[in-house]
C-alpha cells in the first residue's frame, strides 16, 4: 500500500491508475490531500475554505463505487480545488471582497463546478483570489496575502493564486482558474505548475464575469495530460451561456495521446523573445525560455525567431478591463464601494470616465489585434514566448519595485494581449532563476487551437498524454 503522504505527488492519472488497480483509494487520496493542505495553509494562504467533512463524503463515495467497478466519469475520486470567483453550491463564493454577504440559499454550481460533480471530482475547497479577480497578485482585503511556494516571502501571482499555490504545493492536483488578462498563466508561471486559457467559450461560465469576453475558464495541473482531461470534463455548451462552444468531436486527453508520437514533428513555432524588444526580459528568463525553445527544434519542430505583427495593446485592454470594474462597482452601494480595494475603486474610477466612442475605439483594435493574430497564425502553428518577463517579486506589492506603470499590466506585457484575442494560451514550467524560483515558457495557438497547445507542452515536459 502507497503511504498516504506520498499520495499528494501524484498526478490525476496517476490517483485513476491507483483506484483502477486497487492500490489505493479515493478516501485515502483524499485524507492525504486534506493533511497537505492543513500543513502548508499557514504557510501559503492558497484556500479561503476547506470543505473537510463534505469532501471525505465525497470521496467515501467514490471508493465504493470504485470497489463496485462502476467509477462514475473522467475525475472519480480525485480531488480537485475551485478559484473563489465560481459558484459552487454548499457554501459562499467570497470573491476576496468584504462586499460579499455570506448568508445566502448558495445552491448553484457554475457550469465547470456541475461538470466536475457529475464526473465524480471531490470538491475539496475554495481557493483564494483577489477582490473579484481584477489584479495580476493574489492579495486580498478578506482574505489576506497568498504566497508562493517556492519561496513564502514571494508572491503566488494572480489571480489564480491559490489553485497555482495549491497545485504546486501537493494540495491536490487539480484546480479550476479563471484568466482575464494572465490569470491562470502568470500564477501558473510563478509557482511553476501547468496552465492553459482556453479559447474564449470553450469553458462555459455562469454568471458572466464583470470583465466580460476578457475572462476564460481553464485548469491548473502538474502537466499537460492531466490538464487535457480536466478540459474534457469541463468543456462544452451550457445554456446558461450563449457564447459557450461545443466540445471537439475528439476527446482532447485521447488526441493528446494520440499525439504523443509524433511530438513537435512537422509544427511550425515562431518564438519571439521580446515582442520585437517591446519588452524588457529579465536574463535568467530569457535563457531558461530559449533553451526550451531549442529543445522544441531539437524534437522536430521548425522554429524561426519572429515577432507578431502589434504594438502593444495595452489601451485597448485598458479601457475594456477598467469598464468592467466601473460596472461591478456601479451596483453597490456608496457605502459598501468603501470595503473595496483602493486598487479596484481606483481603476473602477477611471473605467466610468469612458465614453461609449472610448469602448467602440477599444473594440475595433481588438478586432484588428484579432485579425492581424490570425493572419500570423495561418503561417505558424504557435507563438512561444516567456510567459513573464520576470520570476515571483516580493509578496504584499502588486508590482515589482521597479515596475513601470506600477499597475499588474506593466510587468505581464505577454499575457493579456492574447485575453483580447480570446486564443488558446498555455504557461509551461522551464526552469528555474538562481534563486529557485520558476521560470514559464508560453505557447499560443490559432482560435480553437488547444490540441496543438497541449501536444507541444506535453512534447516539451517529456511526458506523453497517457
Amino acid at each position: 500500500m502507497t503511504e498516504p503522504s506520498a499520495l499528494t505527488d501524484l498526478t490525476a492519472r496517476q490517483l485513476l491508475s491507483g483506484y483502477r488497480a486497487g492500490t489505493f483509494s479515493p478516501l485515502e487520496a483524499t485524507r492525504a490531500v486534506l493533511a497537505r493542505i492543513e500543513e502548508v495553509q499557514p504557510r501559503l494562504n492558497a484556500f479561503v475554505r476547506v470543505d473537510t467533512e463534505p469532501a471525505l463524503a465525497q470521496a467515501r463515495a467514490a471508493t465504493e463505487r470504485w470497489r463496485a467497478g462502476e467509477p462514475r466519469g473522467l475525475l472519480d475520486g480525485v480531488p480537485v480545488s475551485v478559484k473563489d470567483t465560481l459558484l459552487q453550491a454548499g457554501g459562499p463564493t467570497l470573491k476576496g471582497s468584504n462586499t460579499t454577504e455570506e448568508n445566502g440559499s448558495w445552491d448553484v454550481d457554475s457550469p465547470a463546478v456541475a461538470r466536475l460533480r457529475e464526473h465524480g471530482a471531490v470538491l475539496i475547497g475554495k481557493t483564494t483570489t483577489p477582490e473579484f479577480g481584477w489584479q495580476g497578485v493574489t492579495d486580498s482585503p478578506r482574505t489576506g496575502i497568498t504566497r508562493n511556494p517556492s519561496d513564502p516571502a514571494r508572491t503566488s501571482g494572480g489571480s489564480s493564486g491559490g489553485s497555482a499555490a495549491a497545485v504546486a504545493a501537493g494540495a491536490g492536483p487539480l484546480s479550476l482558474g479563471t484568466d482575464g488578462g494572465g490569470s491562470i498563466r502568470i500564477p501558473a508561471s510563478f509557482c511553476g505548475v501547468f496552465g492553459l486559457k482556453p479559447t474564449y467559450g470553450r469553458v462555459p461560465l455562469h454568471p458572466a464575469s464583470p470583465f466580460g469576453t476578457l475572462s476564460h475558464v481553464g485548469p491548473l495541473a502538474r502537466d499537460a495530460a492531466d490538464a487535457a482531461l480536466l478540459l474534457d470534463v469541463i468543456s462544452g455548451a451550457d445554456p446558461r451561456d450563449p457564447t459557450a462552444l461545443e466540445p471537439p468531436a475528439r476527446s482532447y486527453a485521447e488526441a493528446l495521446a494520440e499525439d504523443a508520437a509524433a511530438g513537435v514533428k512537422g509544427l511550425r513555432i515562431a518564438y519571439s523573445p521580446s515582442f520585437g524588444g517591446q519588452v524588457a526580459v529579465h536574463p535568467e528568463v530569457a535563457a531558461a525560455v530559449r533553451t526550451a525553445v531549442t529543445r522544441l527544434a531539437d524534437l522536430g519542430a521548425h522554429v524561426e525567431e519572429a515577432d507578431p505583427d502589434f504594438a502593444d495593446p495595452i489601451d485597448a485592454f485598458n479601457a475594456l478591463w477598467n469598464a468592467g470594474a466601473a460596472r461591478l462597482v456601479e451596483q453597490l452601494s456608496s457605502d459598501t464601494r468603501q470595503l473595496l480595494d483602493p486598487g479596484l475603486r481606483a481603476i473602477a474610477a477611471r473605467g466610468a470616465r469612458l465614453s461609449a466612442l472610448d469602448l467602440l475605439a477599444a473594440q475595433e483594435a481588438r478586432i484588428e489585434l484579432g485579425r492581424r493574430m490570425a493572419r500570423f497564425h495561418q503561417r505558424y502553428d504557435l507563438l512561444a514566448t516567456p510567459t513573464l518577463p520576470i520570476t515571483a517579486f516580493e509578496a504584499g506589492r502588486a508590482a515589482p519595485r521597479s515596475s513601470r506603470p506600477h499597475r499588474w499590466t506593466g510587468w505581464t506585457p505577454f499575457t493579456y494581449p492574447f485575453n483580447l484575442t480570446q486564443q488558446p494560451a498555455a504557461t509551461v514550467p522551464v526552469g528555474a532563476d538562481a534563486n529557485g524560483l520558476p521560470v514559464g515558457l508560453q505557447l499560443i495557438a490559432g482560435r480553437y487551437g488547444e490540441r496543438t497547445v497541449l501536444r507541444a507542452s506535453a512534447a516539451l515536459a517529456g511526458r506523453p498524454g497517457s
